[in-house]
């Protein structure tokens, strides 16, 4: 698609074509990188000075944000322009739980976040995606609206643990962590039964 701009046209970015071989190097891909090499460095402000520096922990807590934009931003960019790859598909979620996982679990080691907590959030996303493999000869089990709820809530509930807020604004924190909690746990389950009917089908499915 061209217009005519300033006597001369521009060509528009565009989805490619259904044969059309997508890049490994895009817009998209480049951003998930991006992501997953934040995390080291993210880690590393969070853990200075044991955590109680206030430069350090802004510095923490503006990376993490960077990192879940990008995470959003790279998605849509990816379906809007036909930037889906093989690549995008495996490294995507690996940024997403190198992320979430790497602010648990150093907030864990700070002392400020129960490991118990921890314990269950990284237990679920490694338990889930045990049960992709688990069913992919039978099909995929599709993200839910659920499981980008539990993202999201899990998202903002980490970022208030990370920055240094007053301490009148802790009942929320721990309100937020303890919800991000139980849509991790609720929807878990949800993934846990499509995989029994998934596998179920694939079995009649296979008999038939």
């Amino acid at each position: 698609m061209r217009h005519a701009s300033g006597g001369g046209t521009h060509s528009l970015p565009h989805p490619p074509a259904e044969h059309d071989v997508v890049p490994v190097l895009n817009a998209a891909n480049v951003l998930t990188v991006i992501r997953i090499l934040i995390v080291p460095l993210f880690l590393v402000a969070l853990l200075a000075a044991d955590g109680e520096s206030t430069i350090w922990r802004v510095t923490a807590g503006m990376l993490f944000v960077i990192a879940a934009v990008t995470d959003r931003i790279d998605g849509q960019v990816a379906r809007k322009y036909g930037l889906v790859t093989d690549f995008g598909k495996l490294a995507d979620p690996i940024a997403d739980k190198a992320l979430i996982g790497g602010a648990l679990i150093g907030l864990s080691l700070l002392g400020e976040l129960s490991w118990w907590i921890t314990g269950i959030i990284l237990f679920r996303e490694l338990g889930i995606t045990l049960l992709r493999f688990w069913v992919i000869r039978h099909g995929v089990i599709p993200a839910s609206r659920g499981g980008k709820l539990k993202t999201l809530v899990q998202t903002v509930a980490i970022g208030f643990y990370l920055f240094p807020l007053p301490d009148w604004v802790s009942p929320v924190s721990l309100t937020l962590m303890g919800l991000a909690v139980i849509i991790t746990v609720v929807t878990g389950l949800d993934y846990v039964v499509q995989a029994i009917r998934l596998r179920r089908h694939g079995r009649r499915h296979a008999l038939r």
